[in-house]
C-alpha cells in the first residue's frame, strides 16, 4: 500500500537504507518538509509497517527502502501502478529494484545507464580563483546555454536553488567568469556535484576540469565524500581529474511521446 505523508516524520527518513537515493529523498525533505504540492512524500507500507519512501519532486521520482527491508513483488507492482498514475519524467531507485520494475513500465519508459564517480584525488585545493558565493543569475546564465530546457524554468530553478543554499544543503561555484558547478546536496557527509557548465565560447580550454578538481580537493579536505554522476563513456575524462567510477545504475526516463 502506498499512502501520502501528511506530517513530518524525521525518524522515518533517518531509517532509510544509506544510499544516493536516500540522500536525494532526505535533501528534498530537509529543504521543504511535507507542506508543498511540488514536493510530496509517500510511504510504501506492508501490513502497517513502512518499508520504503517515495519522493515526488516536480517531475522526478526517487524511491528508497527502509533499512532491513526489500520490496516484494506486490510492492514492485504497486510502484509500477503509482508511476503510471503520476508519469514522472524520471524514476531513480536501487538497481536491484529498477531491474524488476522496468519490465512493468517499459512501454512508457526507456533506460538511461548512469555511472557514479567518487573523488579520489588529493585533499587540497589548487590556486584557482573561485567565487563561492556567486550571483545565482550569473550561474543560471551559463547553465541555460548548456541546458536549453532549463531556460523555461528560471523562476523554479532560482527559487529552489536559493532555498537550498539558505538551508545549507547546496552551494554554487563560479570560476573564470565562464564555468559553474553546483553542489546538489550535502547530506550525511556526502556532497554530490551537478549542473556543470561552461559558456560555449570558452569550451575546450579545461575550465570545467579545473573547477571540478578544485571542488573535489576542497570538499575532500573538509572531510566530505565527493560524488558526481555521468554517462559511462566519460570515465577517462573524470579519472584524469581525480574521480573514479564506483557504481552504475539505471534511471528510467519517460519517453518523449508520453510527455505531451
Amino acid at each position: 500500500m502506498i499512502s501520502k505523508l501528511l506530517n513530518d516524520r524525521d525518524e522515518l527518513f533517518l531509517s532509510l537504507e544509506p544510499s544516493h537515493y536516500a540522500r536525494r529523498i532526505k535533501s528534498h525533505y530537509y529543504a521543504y518538509s511535507v507542506g508543498y504540492d511540488f514536493s510530496s512524500f509517500f510511504a510504501v507500507q506492508r501490513e502497517g509497517v513502512t518499508v520504503g519512501v517515495i519522493s515526488l519532486f516536480n517531475s522526478s521520482m526517487i524511491v528508497g527502502a527502509v533499512q532491513g527491508y526489500t520490496f516484494n513483488d506486490d510492492e514492485i507492482e504497486e510502484l509500477a501502478i503509482f508511476i503510471r498514475m503520476n508519469l514522472p519524467h524520471s524514476v531513480e531507485l536501487d538497481p536491484i529494484f529498477s531491474s524488476r520494475l522496468y519490465p512493468l513500465v517499459k512501454e512508457l519508459y526507456s533506460v538511461d545507464l548512469r555511472t557514479q564517480f567518487a573523488y579520489r584525488g588529493k585533499p587540497q585545493t589548487s590556486d584557482l580563483q573561485v567565487d563561492e558565493v556567486p550571483r545565482l543569475d550569473d550561474v543560471f546564465e551559463i547553465l541555460s546555454e548548456s541546458f536549453p530546457d532549463l531556460e523555461k524554468s528560471y523562476e523554479l530553478w532560482l527559487t529552489d536553488t536559493s532555498h537550498r543554499v539558505r538551508h545549507g544543503l547546496s552551494q554554487s561555484f563560479l570560476s573564470d567568469g565562464c564555468t559553474t558547478a553546483t553542489i546538489q546536496y550535502i547530506i550525511d557527509g556526502t556532497a554530490v556535484i551537478g549542473q556543470v557548465a561552461t559558456k560555449p565560447e570558452f569550451r575546450g580550454r579545461h575550465h570545467a576540469r579545473r573547477l571540478l578538481y578544485w571542488i573535489g580537493g576542497r570538499l575532500t579536505a573538509d572531510g566530505y565524500d565527493v560524488r558526481l554522476f555521468a554517462r559511462p563513456h566519460r570515465v577517462s575524462y573524470y579519472e584524469e581529474i581525480g574521480f573514479a567510477a564506483i557504481s552504475h545504475d539505471n534511471v528510467l526516463e519517460l519517453n518523449e511521446r508520453e510527455k505531451s
